[in-house]
């Protein structure tokens, strides 16, 4: 039989290692690698004999069994994520910030989900059961037919989910459980793999939706490591800046649906709200659009959402200037303001060049990139663009304004909401009520901001 051996893991990134030392040869880290016990030694495995194997049964791709229903949790932002619902036997990791409203989520959606006749269970790790009655009774779901259980000891929670059929399971959070097959503490790597593990397996074995919900680090990535995301069917995050009542939630991974939808909710006294029309809530109700401001026509999964890009542009007091970016890529920004100045005869190297997209979102499309330019000439030429203007179109390094896909939803979002104009590359769509300026390269844009000319 072998000894039992000693192995020294790094808790941030997982890498094993013969001898303690300070930092960590793999990310480099300080002080993050702790002493587990090992009942063997790399190696030790015998070699597996095949003769008493039954062998691995191969099938084809056709199938007659029908999938399963989703779960429709009564949540639409929630389920829009996940593809139109929780699927059943799936296992879902929630990710975000300390306090942005992970538990808050999930007590919605069990809520709603029993309400509307799925057995739920939610499990907690990090608070007690009268902390979370509290919470429901804030959030009016004080009467929702949820099963609440404060635990941590995985084989228990095993033992009864196994026992006890439900719908839905929600363990909060996955870094609190630990499994006594193991000696190393909670929220350890080997505990939160092997944790992870158990409940994914209970999952495909029971045909129940696993929803764990995972803390990040310092860097906003998921602690643990990184196994866990390649165990699960979908990765959600959980988003929101600081000073801002909005919260997004982004699927980065999803075997069941796309990963480019993104669900918006207000944080309120009472908990989340849904927002079914991010579009005037990122607007804003402001009458007068000063110069700098442009509003950005974009697509966030299969929704159009309307946001104002707000840019500064000001004489730098120092003698490298300032690139300030707030909800955008800082490389991209750089190079707009490349092509501005090598296309357009623009000079930003002697100011500071300040963008902001309002209302903590953050943008990652390229279609932003006219948008972001006529609000850095709005600002460095003080011609505020019309009120009812949209902007939209991606710019190539040749001062080229691209076509972009989706503008017929696009344009009729911008109307559904007051818009009449729009400056935007050329397009073959139907008149969706909006009056397009179109411009085909980046200097036309400068043209018609400069001397506030717009319409065909």
């Amino acid at each position: 039989m072998a000894k039992d051996s000693t192995i020294y893991v790094c808790q941030s990134c997982g890498a094993v290692h013969g001898k303690w030392s300070g930092q960590c040869g793999a990310c480099g880290q300080w002080n993050t690698i702790v002493a587990e016990a090992q009942s063997a030694p790399p190696g030790a495995m015998k070699a597996v004999s095949t003769s008493r194997t039954r062998g691995v049964q191969f099938e084809s791709l056709e199938s007659d069994t029908p999938e399963p229903p989703r779960i429709v949790t009564g949540v639409a932002e929630f389920d829009r994520v996940c593809g139109g619902g929780v699927v059943p036997g799936s296992a879902i990791l929630l990710s975000g910030d300390p306090g942005v409203g992970k538990s808050t989520l999930l007590l919605d959606v069990c809520g709603r989900a029993a309400m509307n006749g799925a057995r739920v269970a939610y499990i907690s790790g990090e608070e007690a059961v009268e902390q979370i009655r509290s919470r429901a009774k804030r959030m009016g779901l004080e009467k929702a037919p949820v099963n609440l259980a404060a635990a941590t000891a995985l084989r228990d929670i095993l033992a009864t989910l196994k026992r006890e059929p439900f719908d839905i399971v929600v363990v909060d959070s996955i870094q609190t459980l630990w499994s006594d097959v193991h000696e190393a503490g909670p929220g350890s790597i080997t505990q939160v793999r092997a944790c992870a593990g158990e409940m994914v397996r209970l999952a495909k074995s029971q045909g129940v939706a696993v929803i764990l919900v995972g803390h990040v680090t310092k860097d906003g990535q998921v602690a643990g490591p990184r196994v866990v995301e390649h165990m699960v069917d979908a990765v959600l995050s959980f988003e929101g800046e600081r000073g801002y009542p909005f919260r997004i939630l982004r699927a980065g991974k999803n075997r069941f649906g796309a990963t480019d939808e993104i669900g918006v909710f207000e944080m309120g006294d009472a908990g989340l709200r849904e927002v079914s029309n991010p579009s005037a809530l990122f607007l804003g109700e402001g009458k007068d659009r000063a110069p700098g401001a442009a509003v950005f026509a974009g697509i966030e999964g299969s929704r159009p959402v309307l946001v104002e890009m707000q840019a500064l542009v000001s004489k730098s007091a120092y003698g490298t200037p300032r690139r300030a970016v707030v909800g955008w890529d800082t490389g991209r920004l750089n190079m707009v303001l490349a092509v501005l100045e090598a296309r357009c005869g623009f000079g930003f190297g002697d100011q500071d060049v300040y963008l902001n997209v309002a209302g903590g979102l953050r943008i990652n499309e390229p279609a932003a990139d006219l948008a972001a330019a006529a609000a850095l000439i709005s600002s460095a030429t003080d011609k505020p663009l019309p009120q009812g203007c949209v902007v939209f179109g991606e710019i190539s390094l040749s001062g080229e304004v691209r076509a972009v896909g989706r503008a017929e939803a696009r344009l009729r979002e911008a109307s559904k909401l007051g818009f009449d104009r729009a400056l935007c590359p050329q397009l073959a769509v139907k008149d969706q009520g909006v009056t397009t300026t179109p411009v085909s390269r980046l200097t036309e844009a400068v043209d018609r901001i400069s001397q506030s000319r717009y319409g065909k």
